[in-house]
């Protein structure tokens, strides 16, 4: 269970914390992440937390979308992953009602700080802040009957270990959710063929994977597989993966 407690005092000791550690490993791999791949491939940028405005994602039927394709239901926990100012949180948070519960996560302080206060004054009491890392969201084990990645999987740095700490998280069916656009993964995108064998390799599954013009892009949904490899024998994806895995991974229309 998330326990949400003096959220802003927490939050802002939390981020005082990863500063700190941030500092330290300036320039360099964080330490956590050395004993994986890197990824053959370039990142993303960190791009705007604002990725539309909220009002012209509603016109789209963005979020109503999503979470409709995620079957996400109330009494559900979702951890939100990249929550940025909160779009997702806050449509999540009424779809799960008040028996449901939402993590909203990110690795900008700034947004963090930004989205705690909204969730104070929209008093959305089963919402739950929490400062993650680049090479680890940081989640409970056993948590999460849905986990989304919206917008953002091109832009985590260390994508390895990132993922195969994400995948304790799970609750036995969960699933993580992945929406983003096909294009290079440096023009804040990946092409579904990559997203899939990057997944795969770290212990996932690809349940579907689909266009939608609501999305101007694609959604894709992985269950956790029987087991996850130690670190030391993930292999990361190269171009001959990715052409090979390219024809199963393409998005249905």
């Amino acid at each position: 269970m998330i326990v949400r407690l003096g959220l802003l005092s927490v939050l802002g000791s939390a981020l005082a914390l990863a500063a700190c550690g941030e500092a330290e490993n300036a320039g360099d791999r964080p330490e956590s992440a050395r004993a994986f791949p890197q990824p053959d491939r370039p990142v993303s940028d960190l791009g705007a937390n604002q990725f539309s405005t909220e009002d012209k994602r509603d016109s789209q039927g963005e979020a109503r979308k999503v979470m409709d394709m995620a079957s996400i239901a109330p009494g559900m926990t979702v951890a939100d992953i990249g929550a940025g100012e909160g779009y997702y949180t806050v449509r999540l948070a009424e779809r799960v009602g008040e028996d449901g519960r939402v993590l909203a996560q990110d690795i900008d302080r700034g947004a963090l700080e930004r989205l705690g206060r909204r969730v104070e004054r929209e008093r959305l009491d089963n919402v739950s802040i929490k400062f993650g890392a680049e090479d680890d969201p940081r989640l409970p084990e056993d948590s999460f009957d849905r986990v989304f990645l919206v917008h953002m999987y091109h832009e985590v740095a260390e994508p390895y270990p990132f993922l195969w700490r994400l995948w304790p998280s799970l609750t036995e069916g969960g699933k993580v959710i992945v929406v983003d656009i096909d294009r290079p993964t440096d023009r804040h995108g990946i092409p579904p063929a990559l997203l899939a064998c990057e997944f795969e390799r770290v212990g996932y599954r690809l349940d579907r994977i689909e266009h939608a013009p609501e999305l101007a892009g694609y959604f894709a949904q992985f269950s956790r597989g029987a087991t996850r490899p130690d670190p030391e024998d993930i292999v990361p994806c190269t171009g001959d993966d990715r052409a090979a895995n390219a024809e199963g991974a393409s998005p249905q229309g």
